[in-house]
């Protein structure tokens, strides 16, 4: 059975299709005969061993035709790629491995008289944290300069400039654009002072003024450039400025004072951290739901700083290890790279508004959801931050998980849990924690934090709700820990909009309970002293309190 890839519908020379569990190419005359000069030059096998390329042959058993109808003149044969991810899924440092890469291949390919067609992003692919080109389509005789320039720029250089001068994240803007960022958007990003930041009137200025004076084909460009004289030393020149300006492209490092989109779950090991016994109670937990099966592929939801997908990747193939927090995944790509590490692929997403099909008829690039069928799904502490910041009904989160297939390991607190929890207590077994007040989408009117419920709960202390009693927190919301981490909700950044918080400090000994009463909160205190009651209530935007 044959399946051709959507991704290659607009090649006129090749198309991309699996048979027989086999990715394969199938080329035309004159793509053949630019496989046929590039499978003879030095730069090829030297790239292909090193991971720079992907693995490619020539099949010689029998392939389907073309899917417009004539034979193929050559059909080729690629290592295959286990999960497929985009450009709009990749942190910053993962996009700028893709773009210098890219333009590693140009370079070594320019100096043995070849040139690439194109410069798309969607050229990379992942390996773990290897970056590999996968377009062998792309290459064909040098005849001047690098028509694939502006494709580069509005899929890789612009997004990367975006968020590394104006902060600006390109994930949002990648995966509502196919194309890319254009020149004219983006240099509205870069008024004032920014333009003259480096590379920005080069790559960016005097692109979009260029963009709006010229609309002509790439191919005839090309071909009126190499009329005036335009050579290849031009192309050469062209990808040796652009390898310095994308290197020296970086976001501000974390805790700098440029570091304003510093995040919450960037600090989560520290903050929330699980006691010794918990995190081998974890440990444990992982390596023995992934040891009752075949685990070629484990998808970690919701993965943070990928302590548990490296345990995974122990147990299986590959890993992908997803979550919403870019500077998370950007730090966790960071390490992997630097390690070498090829079994986890490290992938931004928004859990509750995960990458969808896009390009034409939404086929082009493939849901998320089509591309990643794991053997095991890990949804480790997961569960509450669906359900509660991102008001996901149980239910839901539960089809969800099951849509994947395979196995599903899940974490959540239970009656027995004996971790330390950081936030409020809501009720039974139920906690708000910092980070996902900075997640809800709707602001309350009106927020009532008992200071009581602030801070660490210790399972060794009684309290009524939960047989566990929090420590109290300080004036200055402190957890109680050695290390004074301020980690309690007093100090979260709670979203614009939301009343001050009123705190009220009741004993250790106290039964709390609540109600509504005449439109606002009542909160019924009842301790060895008798029955102290406190209104709150909202009247002309005030917060009124009566004991």
């Amino acid at each position: 059975m044959r399946s051709y890839d959507p991704v290659s519908f607009r090649d006129p020379n090749g198309a991309v299709f699996t048979a027989g569990g086999k990715v394969l190419r199938g080329l035309s005359g004159q793509a053949a005969d630019d496989w046929e000069r590039l499978s003879g030059t030095d730069f090829f096998p030297r790239l292909t061993a090193s991971g720079q390329i992907v693995r490619t042959s020539v099949h010689e058993g029998e392939a389907p035709p073309s899917p417009r109808g004539q034979s193929w003149a050559r059909v080729l044969e690629h290592e295959r790629i286990s999960v497929v991810s985009y450009p709009y899924e990749w942190p910053f440092a993962m996009l700028r491995a893709a773009a210098v890469l890219h333009l590693e291949v140009l370079a070594a390919a320019l100096d043995e008289g070849l040139s690439l067609k194109d410069g798309t992003a969607y050229n990379v692919q992942f390996v773990g944290s290897r970056p590999t080109f996968i377009d062998i389509g792309s290459f064909e005789a040098s005849t001047g300069p690098w028509p694939g320039y502006r494709q580069f720029c509005q899929t890789m250089l612009f997004p990367l400039m975006v968020q590394a001068h104006p902060g600006a994240p390109y994930q949002p803007l990648l995966r509502g654009a196919i194309d890319g960022l254009s020149a004219s958007d983006v240099a509205g990003m870069f008024s004032g002072l920014r333009r003259f930041r480096k590379g920005v009137l080069r790559n960016v200025t005097l692109h979009s003024v260029l963009e709006r004076k010229v609309t002509t084909a790439s191919e005839t460009v090309k071909s009126d450039l190499k009329s005036s004289g335009f050579s290849t030393e031009l192309a050469k020149a062209t990808t040796k400025n652009l390898l310095k300006l994308v290197r020296s492209l970086e976001v501000a490092k974390r805790g700098s004072a440029g570091d304003d989109q510093h995040s919450v779950w960037s600090d989560y090991r520290d903050t929330c951290s699980y006691s010794d016994d918990d995190a081998k109670a974890k440990q444990a937990f992982v390596r023995g739901a992934l040891q009752e099966g075949a685990n070629g592929l484990v998808l970690d939801l919701g993965a943070n700083d990928g302590e548990y997908s490296l345990i995974a990747a122990e147990h299986a193939d590959q890993v992908v290890a997803v979550d919403g927090d870019e500077k998370v995944v950007d730090l966790l790509y960071r390490r992997l790279h630097a390690a070498g590490e090829e079994k986890v692929l490290p992938l931004v997403m928004n859990l509750v508004d995960p990458s969808g099909g896009i390009g034409w008829r939404n086929r082009e690039r493939a849901p998320f959801v089509e591309r990643v069928r794991p053997d095991v799904t890990l949804a480790l502490a997961l569960i509450h931050h669906l359900t509660i910041a991102a008001n996901v009904p149980l239910p839901e989160v539960v089809a969800w998980l099951a849509s994947f297939g395979g196995r599903v390991g899940v974490e959540f607190p239970h009656g027995d849990d004996v971790r330390a929890f950081t936030g409020m207590v809501l009720g039974d077994n139920s906690f708000l924690e910092p980070g996902m007040v900075n997640q809800m989408r709707n602001v309350p009117e009106l927020v009532f934090l008992n200071c009581c419920h602030l801070g660490r709960t210790e399972p060794d202390r009684e309290m009524p709700q939960t047989g566990r009693r929090p420590e109290l927190a300080s004036a200055q919301g402190r957890c109680g820990r050695p290390h004074g981490r301020e980690c309690g909700l007093a100090q979260a950044r709670l979203p614009l909009g939301v009343v001050p918080p009123v705190a009220v400090r009741v004993p250790h000994d106290a039964t709390v309970s609540s109600r509504q009463h005449q439109g606002g909160m009542t909160a019924v205190i009842e301790d060895k002293d008798g029955t102290r009651v406190l209104w709150l209530w909202r009247q002309d935007n005030a917060v009124r309190a009566g004991r």
